[in-house]
């Protein structure tokens, strides 16, 4: 199983306005510190903040926060948000055309799977992953701390 670039991208912008202390941050700032495309990141933070997992502030000192403390932020639950969907097989999907789907027992096997997957991400939250603010101006603002 592979999460989308969406879900990816949807994790890292939550760590890094979780690592930004507070500080309004703009999607440009993101997509150069994590050096991805703006236009993918901008529909990113757009879906976040309709579900609100981002406060949006518009205007031109405006930017993104957290919209609720990171350690209300589940992980399974962001998954689950940003995730088209977790067919992991063919029977998943409605409309299966599987020959063997009336006696395969792998699906209740693999139900089971996802089940304890997602289970383990609701154990872990925003906060639970992301950078300490030292780390994230070491790391992803190197060009903050040149002389």
């Amino acid at each position: 199983m592979q999460f989308t670039r969406f879900t990816d991208y949807a994790l890292r912008a939550l760590m890094y306005t979780h690592a930004a202390d507070g500080r309004l941050v703009t999607i440009e700032e993101m997509a150069a510190s994590y050096r991805i495309s703006r236009a993918h990141l901008m529909k990113v933070v757009n879906a976040l903040t309709r579900a609100g997992y981002l406060a949006a502030v518009r205007g031109r000192a405006g930017g993104v926060t957290l919209a609720r403390p990171a350690e209300d932020i589940r992980l399974g639950d962001v998954v689950r948000t940003t995730e088209p969907d977790f067919a992991l097989v063919e029977c998943f999907s409605t409309g299966s055309e599987c020959v063997i789907g009336g006696c395969c027992r792998l699906p209740p096997v693999l139900r089971r799977a996802l089940g304890a997957f997602l289970a383990e991400l609701d154990r872990h939250t925003v906060a639970s992953i992301a950078l300490r603010p030292k780390d994230f101006r070491k790391v992803l603002q190197p060009e903050a701390h040149q002389s």
